[in-house]
């Protein structure tokens, strides 16, 4: 076998094992790190009390859909403020109906101006402002908690002086390729934050299920870095605020929010877009770690391919280095999206895999000369 390789080969297939050598480092340095963590057990109560903050624009269905689930958390002291940025819909009455029901609701209240277009940072600022407490969770208001223990599980972390709370937001199972790939995408997103917070170098998180501090906040000047970038309120805050030590997560599923994904692949490609749009603003390190990931798996099927066209002969060598690598990449996904309840989705590794390295190049370099117009 070996006797048939030239020189071409021989670069790709050094090339080959040395994308396989860094993706395996990955796995099980990084990944694996989710797959086998185990939070310490703590019977500490935690009892300071927490303020919930959603900003919602034209959210009438989601509100009446969700809030009554944020509203009912099994927890001591809590308020609920709603940010009602500028919506057109019934919200504020909505929002109305429900404060005469319960009283730890607030509501905030932005009316339109022309002049001073708000968007989804100015109502998290709102909303922060008007908040009594010092730890603060957010969600967005087409999100569903998981159990009634959501808020309990996230105040939790607040312990041991950590500023910022890094939760976990799935999509429902629904039917349908969109859905599938979403949920697919979600968790190797999940995977990605969480082991890099494990690993004490957190680069982002997810708003519709995130805490962080009052006084983090106001000593980060808020979103004033980023305030001319439209989205962001949630990865570009933690990957400027997160150090080593003032980061957690929580894992517990029922602490989980769940959310609908997009039903359809225009609405999808749009909401990755904006969500893409981000990653050019992370830190240098961030985007050297998530570089590397991302070009060696771009480059382990370039490659892969490229020794079979050159030199078929080799097809042995080839299939036992691309079996070795899926078989360690799926034992670390099944583990570490165990945690993340969603192992199921391992079954599709074998096609998504190689999705997950187009989507990421095509709508990471769409995201990446694309300025966004709207503010919501």
């Amino acid at each position: 076998m070996f006797t048939s390789i030239n020189y071409i080969s021989l670069s790709i297939l050094i090339a080959l094992l040395l994308n396989t050598c860094i993706l395996l480092f990955y796995y099980f340095f990084y990944f694996l790190k989710l797959g086998t963590h185990k939070p310490a057990v703590s019977n500490k109560q935690f009892n300071e009390p927490i303020s919930v903050i959603i900003a919602a624009r034209n959210e009438y269905k989601t509100l009446e859909r969700n809030l009554k689930s944020v509203l009912e958390q099994d927890y001591p002291n809590f308020e609920v403020i709603v940010v009602n940025d500028c919506s057109w819909d019934e919200s504020q009455k909505l929002l109305e109906y429900y404060q005469e029901v319960y009283s730890h609701l607030k509501i905030c209240e932005i009316k339109e101006q022309e002049k001073y277009p708000t968007g989804k940072k100015f109502a998290l600022t709102l909303g922060i402002k008007a908040a009594l407490n010092e730890n603060l969770i957010f969600t967005d208001a087409d999100c569903k908690p998981a159990s009634n223990q959501w808020l309990n599980l996230m105040a939790s972390k607040f312990d041991n002086n950590k500023e910022i709370v890094l939760g976990f937001s799935p999509y429902t199972v629904q039917k349908g390729f969109v859905n599938l790939w979403s949920r697919f995408e979600s968790a190797i997103t999940g995977m990605l934050y969480f082991s890099a917070a494990l690993n004490k170098n957190a680069f982002m998180g997810v708003g519709r299920n995130l805490a962080y501090t009052k006084s983090l906040f106001f000593k980060q000047k808020g979103f004033a870095w980023h305030q001319h970038i439209l989205s962001g309120d949630d990865d570009l805050f933690v990957n400027k605020a997160a150090t080593s030590t003032n980061v957690t997560v929580q894992l517990n599923p029922n602490s989980f929010v769940y959310t609908e994904s997009k039903r359809n692949f225009n609405d999808w490609s749009r909401q990755k877009i904006r969500h893409n749009i981000t990653g050019k603003y992370y830190k240098s390190s961030d985007k050297i770690f998530l570089g590397i990931f991302y070009s060696a798996n771009l480059f382990f099927y370039i490659t892969t391919i490229a020794l079979l066209i050159i030199n078929i002969k080799l097809w042995q060598l080839i299939v036992g280095i691309f079996s070795f690598k899926f078989i360690c990449q799926s034992l670390v996904y099944y583990f570490s999206f165990k945690k993340l309840k969603s192992q199921s989705l391992v079954l599709y590794l074998l096609v998504f895999d190689v999705l997950f390295v187009v989507y990421m190049y095509i709508f990471g370099t769409i995201g990446f000369f694309t300025k966004q117009r709207k503010m919501w």
